[in-house]
C-alpha cells in the first residue's frame, strides 16, 4: 500500500539527513527537507503542508525547542516527533511540555522510526474506545476518551524518560493505574514495582518502611530488615498520597532524589538507589506549599513532569466500557452469571456525578451484581433529599427498612447528623489534615475518606473544597 502521508524532516547534519530521508522514501512518503529551524518555518509558511514533522532538538540557530514552539504557534495541531540524543533528558521534557507528539533518540533504527510514524498517522494504531488494557489482576487502563488518550501518549513519552511524575487528580481516579502504565512502558517493565500508601501507614513506622532499619535501631528491632527502596532497586515505586508524609521523612526523600542514596534507621552506611520515584496525590498543591504540608524544594524535585488525572465525570465516554469490564470481572471472581447492563441503569450512570470516581463505580457494580436487583441499584444514583451525594450502603439500608420513616429511620438521621458534625468539627481542629483527622476520631484513614464523601463535608475556610477528593 503507497503511503500519500507528507513529512517534513529537520537535520543540521547532512548525513542523518540522507539516512533518515532514505528510510523514509523507501515506504513511498513524500519528503521534504530543512537544514535549519528558520528553514523548516519558511517552507511551513511558503506553503508545505506536513502530516508530521520529524525535528532535530539540537541545531545552529534556532534550535530544536524554539523551532517547535513557532511550529506549535504556526499549526497547533501540527504532530512533532523530537530526535535528540541520549543526555538531553531535560530538553526532551522541555519538548512534550511543548506539545511534542513522542521522540527518537539517535541513533535510531528503521522499526523504531516506523512504530514512531504509525503511531502519529494512525496506522496500525492502538485505538481504546471498547477496548481495556491489562497492567496486572484486577488492574486495567480505559482510553475512550480524548482526555485520557492524551493523558496515555503523555505517559508513554515520560516512560522513556527517567524522571520522577506526579500524578494529580482526585481520589479514586486511577492514580495508581497511570503510575503502573509508566512502569509497563519504561526500560524499567521487567523490574520490580511497589505501591507505598503514605497516609495507610503510621508516621512512626514510615520511615522504616521506607527505608529499613538495622538490629537494634528501636525497640523490637531484633533483626536487620530492608526497606522499600532496597527492594525495588532498578524499578519503580509509587508513593502514593505523598502529601500525607511527614515533613522528616520527605527531607530524606529528597536526599534520595537529589543523589540516588539513604541510609537504614540506625546505620551510618550509605546505600545507594537506582529507582525511579513516581508520586500521587489528591491534596491541595498550593496550599498545602503555603501550610508547609508540603516542602516546596521536594515538590519542586517531583514536580519534573505531572500528569493530572481528570474524574469520572468528565469522561463520561468510559462509562460504558468500564461497566461491562467491571462486571466481567466482577461476576467472574465471585462466580455468578453477569447481569445486565440495561438502557435505563446505563442512563441512570451517565447522569450521576460520580463523587468516588472508578472506585465508587466499581463498587456499585459489585454491589449490583451481589444484590441482583436493578431497580435498587438505580435507585442508588439518585439524589438524597437533602442535596447530599447517594451511596450505595444507604440506599440499600433505606430499602431494608421499608420507604416509609418511622422510628428506625429517625435514629439513623440524627446518628448521620451527629457522625457528620464530629467528623467537621475533628478535620476543622486539624486544619483539614485528614490524617490527624483520623486518628482523632479512632477511625481509619480510608473509613475517614469515605464519610466524608458520604456526607458532602466541605472545608469550612475553602468551601471550594469539598470531599475527600479535593
Amino acid at each position: 500500500m503507497k503511503n500519500t502521508a507528507n513529512i517534513l524532516l529537520v537535520d543540521d547534519e547532512p548525513g542523518m539527513l540522507r539516512y533518515i530521508r532514505t528510510l523514509l522514501e523507501v515506504d513511498d512518503y513524500k519528503v521534504a527537507t530543512a537544514s535549519t529551524g528558520e528553514e523548516a518555518l519558511q517552507r511551513v509558511q511558503a506553503g508545505v503542508q506536513p502530516d508530521l514533522v520529524l525535528l532535530d532538538l539540537l541545531m545552529p540557530g534556532l534550535d530544536g525547542l524554539q523551532t517547535l514552539e513557532k511550529l506549535r504557534q504556526l499549526k497547533p495541531n501540527l504532530k512533532v516527533v523530537m530526535l535528540s540524543c541520549v543526555g538531553d533528558t531535560r530538553k526532551v521534557v522541555q519538548a512534550m511540555r511543548l506539545g511534542a507528539y513522542d521522540y527518537l533518540t539517535k541513533p535510531f533504527q528503521k522499526v523504531e522510526l516506523d512504530t514512531v510514524i504509525n503511531q502519529c498517522l494512525g496506522a496500525n494504531q492502538q485505538n481504546y474506545p471498547g477496548e481495556v488494557e491489562e497492567l496486572a489482576d484486577d488492574i486495567f487502563f480505559v482510553a475512550a476518551s480524548p482526555a485520557m488518550r492524551k493523558l496515555r501518549s503523555e505517559a508513554a513519552l515520560v516512560a522513556n524518560v527517567d524522571i520522577p511524575v506526579l500524578m494529580l487528580g482526585e481520589s479514586g481516579t486511577g492514580k495508581e493505574v497511570m503510575a503502573r502504565l509508566i512502569h509497563k512502558l519504561s526500560p524499567r517493565a521487567h523490574r520490580t514495582f511497589l505501591k507505598v500508601n503514605c497516609a495507610a501507614v503510621p508516621a512512626d513506622l514510615l520511615e522504616s518502611e521506607l527505608f529499613g532499619y538495622e538490629a537494634g535501631a528501636f525497640t523490637g528491632a531484633n533483626h536487620p530488615k530492608p526497606g522499600k527502596f532496597e527492594l525495588c532497586n532498578k524499578g519503580t515505586i509509587l508513593l502514593d498520597e505523598i502529601g500525607e508524609m511527614p515533613t522528616s521523612l520527605q527531607a530524606k526523600l529528597l536526599h534520595i532524589l537529589q543523589d540516588g542514596q539513604f541510609s537504614r534507621l540506625g546505620s551510618r552506611s550509605v546505600i545507594k538507589a537506582d529507582v525511579r520515584i513516581l508520586a500521587a496525590t489528591n491534596i491541595n498543591i498550593p496550599e498545602a506549599l503555603a501550610t508547609k504540608q508540603l516542602r516546596e524544594d521536594l515538590y519542586y524535585r517531583l514536580n519534573a513532569f505531572t500528569l493530572q488525572v481528570p474524574p469520572l465525570r468528565e469522561r463520561k465516554e468510559e462509562i460504558p466500557i468500564l461497566l461491562k469490564h467491571f462486571m466481567s470481572h466482577q461476576s467472574e471472581r465471585y462466580a455468578r452469571s453477569p447481569l445486565p447492563i440495561t438502557p435505563d441503569m446505563l442512563e441512570a450512570c451517565l447522569a450521576y456525578s460520580w463523587p468516588g470516581n472508578l472506585r465508587e463505580l466499581g463498587n456499585f457494580v459489585k454491589r449490583y451484581l451481589v444484590l441482583g436487583d436493578e431497580k435498587l441499584a438505580i435507585n442508588e444514583l439518585k439524589p438524597k433529599t437533602d442535596g447530599s451525594g447517594a451511596q450505595f450502603d444507604s440506599a440499600a439500608q433505606e430499602a431494608g427498612n421499608g420507604a416509609g420513616g418511622g422510628l428506625k429511620s429517625l435514629a439513623r438521621s440524627a446518628k448521620d447528623e451527629a457522625e457528620a458534625e464530629a467528623i467537621s468539627k475533628a478535620l476543622d481542629q486539624t486544619n483539614w489534615n485528614r490524617k490527624q483527622a483520623a486518628a482523632l476520631l479512632k477511625i481509619s484513614y480510608k473509613a475517614l475518606l469515605y464519610k466524608i464523601r458520604q456526607y458532602g463535608i466541605a472545608d469550612r475556610k475553602n468551601p471550594q473544597r469539598l470531599s475527600a477528593g479535593a
